[in-house]
C-alpha cells in the first residue's frame, strides 16, 4: 500500500514535534492548573480557557478566574500549535494524494486554532472590544478539526504506518470527541454550564491523546526503518 507519509531524519524530527505538542500543553495545564490556589483550580468544574488568563483575578463566562501563571498556558497553546503545524508538514507528502493533504489542511486548522486560544484571552475584556471572536473561533475550530483529523488519520492508518489497534484507537478517539462537542456546546448555551470543565476537557483531551498516539507511533516507525538494516544486495537484485 502507497504510503502518505515522508521518510528520512525530517520525518523523524516531525514525529517527534507531533508528539511533544500535546505533551508541552500538559505540562503547562499542569503547572498553571497547580499555581492557581485562590480558590484552588477544579479541572471538572472551571474552564479550561480560564487557564491562560493573565492579569489580577476576574468574572468571566460565569466563573471566577484567578489564574497566576496564565501566561505559561498561554505559550503552552501557541508552542503546541506551532509544533503540530510544522511537524504535520514533515511527516505528510501532499504529493500522494488527497488523504495526506486532507490531513495537512486539519493539522494547520487545529494547530491554528489552540494557537488563537493562548493569543486572544477568553478574558471578559475580549468580551467587551469583540476580540473574543478570535478566541471563539480558535477553540471551536481545533473541536471540530482535531477530531476529525484523529478520525482521517485512523481511517488511513495503514498508509502512515499505524498498527491495526492504534488506527482504531485513532478513530474511536475522534468519535468520542465528537460526540462530546455538541455535549459541550449545549451546556454552555442553555447557560447550565454544569461541569464545564469536564465538558470541554472530554472534547479536548481525544485530540490531544490522538496527536501523542499518531506522534509516537510515527517516531517509533521511523526509527524502525532507520535503525533496520539494509537488504542484502542478492534482495535488492531481485526487487
Amino acid at each position: 500500500m502507497n504510503p502518505i507519509v515522508r521518510s528520512g531524519a525530517a520525518a523523524r524530527a516531525g514525529a517527534l514535534l507531533i508528539l511533544l505538542g500535546p505533551l508541552v500543553s500538559w505540562l503547562a495545564e499542569f503547572i498553571t492548573a497547580a499555581a492557581w490556589q485562590n480558590p484552588p483550580y477544579s479541572p471538572l468544574y472551571n474552564w479550561v480557557s480560564h487557564l491562560g488568563l493573565t492579569g489580577p483575578a476576574q468574572t468571566a463566562f460565569g466563573q471566577v478566574a484567578n489564574s497566576p501563571l496564565g501566561a505559561v498556558m498561554d505559550t503552552g497553546w501557541v508552542t503546541y500549535g506551532l509544533l503540530l503545524i510544522v511537524g504535520a508538514f514533515l511527516v505528510f507528502d501532499p504529493r500522494k494524494g488527497t488523504r495526506p493533504i486532507g490531513i495537512l489542511i486539519l493539522a494547520v486548522l487545529s494547530g491554528v486554532g489552540v494557537s488563537l486560544v493562548g493569543i486572544f484571552q477568553g478574558s471578559s475584556t475580549n468580551v467587551d472590544n469583540g476580540l473574543i471572536a478570535f478566541h471563539t473561533f480558535g477553540a471551536q475550530g481545533v473541536m471540530l478539526a482535531g477530531n476529525t483529523m484523529a478520525i482521517a488519520v485512523g481511517a488511513g492508518g495503514a498508509r502512515i504506518g499505524l498498527s491495526r489497534g492504534r488506527s482504531i484507537a485513532s478513530i474511536v478517539l475522534g468519535t468520542a470527541g465528537l460526540i462530546a462537542f455538541p455535549l459541550f456546546m449545549a451546556d454552555v448555551f442553555t447557560g447550565r454550564m454544569w461541569n464545564i470543565g469536564m465538558f470541554e476537557r472530554a472534547v479536548i483531551y481525544p485530540i490531544m491523546t490522538g496527536h501523542a498516539l499518531l506522534g509516537s507511533s510515527l517516531a517509533a516507525t521511523r526509527r524502525h526503518h532507520a535503525t533496520r538494516p539494509p537488504a542484502p544486495p542478492e534482495a535488492q537484485a531481485a526487487n
